[in-house]
């Protein structure tokens, strides 16, 4: 089997705490691991068919990693301050691509020219945030490519464009009859009126890829497509089972990491769900302290932990205050002035960098 061999970064990166309010960080931080990504990228890539997930791992450019590029830097309201090179936008929120990078095109790469794949991994905790993930999706692919040149000028180089991929891994709020599913969108020449062959690389130039989970089970087949990706992705995603390294060790191979291997299996999940496992979580912890602090109060405080967990995560994900409103008052038994009270106090605190 294509097994990788694991490394220590790996491994530790998937040993999440039950700490909530890192939810978000700690789901994204596993995607920087090149093991992982070569798992994810070997399945979605096209360019990448044929080639060993320890090929892929070599394509990668470590150090093009960010999480820190703004995905419209140059809006309106624009400025720059002080010695900071960031943009800061008045009166709009700031959005940072979770994950790009570049990758080695092995397909147009020629010995003395090397030609790259821009990619964007995005990990949501919501398939559904209130509006269409695909049209986000397309939006961050178009950025991607014009980032790739500075300001349309008279001798702007288009021909040095290079393909753009967006894979977005979605874990919650799935569709029933979407659920542990791939759905790819690509440029696609699909009318001549002559007979005209324009070479694929000149227009192929922006593929989004959407993966959508959708619960803790996956009972997919070995005959199903994706059923490699979706089971390794299940098991990263969700919070970790009693054979969690057993799954994981059929991809990544963790076997000289043998004590931190088993520190692992007594871990708790990586995408750990803030509206189930997350709120049960933070009430047991509360119980806890509560046996000093009194039962009740310590009930009232883990309570609390999920409110501020669900709240910020969600304004990770972009979700409106309406929704997140109707998502406390569902999920907590809140009134909406009591749901309203929350927001606000726990908006106030959220920096947009979880």
């Amino acid at each position: 089997m294509d097994k990788l061999k694991g490394s220590m970064e790996a491994l530790s990166s998937m040993q999440v705490t039950a700490d909530m309010e890192g939810l978000d960080a700690q789901s994204k931080a596993v995607l920087h691991s090149k093991e992982v990504l070569a798992v994810i990228l070997q399945e979605v890539i096209e360019e990448y068919k044929g080639y060993s997930r320890k090929e892929i791992m070599s394509f990668i450019d470590s150090d093009s990693m960010s999480d820190l590029k703004e995905v419209s830097a140059g809006r309106s309201n624009t400025q720059v301050q002080g010695d900071n090179a960031e943009f800061v936008q008045l009166n709009e929120k700031v959005s940072r691509f979770d994950l790009v990078f570049r990758a080695k095109n092995p397909l147009l790469s020629k010995e003395d020219v090397q030609i790259s794949l821009h990619v964007d991994i995005e990990s949501q905790k919501t398939y559904r945030p209130g509006y269409p993930l695909e049209k986000r999706g397309i939006y961050y692919l178009a950025r991607q490519l014009s980032l790739q040149l500075s300001l349309a000028a008279e001798n702007t180089d288009y021909g040095a464009l290079e393909k753009c991929y967006g894979i977005w891994i979605c874990r919650d709020d799935i569709p029933k009859e979407a659920q542990y599913s791939i759905s790819v969108y690509e440029v696609a020449n699909t009318k001549n009126t002559r007979i005209h062959t324009v070479e694929k690389e000149n227009y192929d130039l922006m593929t989004l890829v959407v993966i959508k989970l959708g619960s803790k089970i996956y009972d997919g087949i070995e005959e199903d497509d994706g059923y490699e990706l979706l089971r390794f992705l299940n098991a990263l995603m969700y919070p970790h089972k009693d054979d969690f390294m057993d799954t994981i060790s059929e991809y990544i191979d963790f076997s000289e990491n043998e004590e931190l291997w088993k520190e692992v299996t007594h871990m708790g999940g990586l995408g750990q769900s803030i509206l189930e496992e997350g709120m049960e979580q933070g009430i047991e912890q509360g119980i806890e302290q509560g046996i000093e602090q009194g039962i009740e109060q310590g009930i009232e405080q883990g309570i609390e932990q999920g409110i501020q967990a669900l709240i910020q995560d969600n304004l990770e994900e972009q979700i409106t205050r309406e929704r997140i409103l109707i998502k406390l008052q569902k999920h907590f038994g809140l009134t909406e002035e009591k749901s309203v009270q929350y927001y606000e106090k726990f908006a106030a605190s959220y920096d947009g960098n979880l």
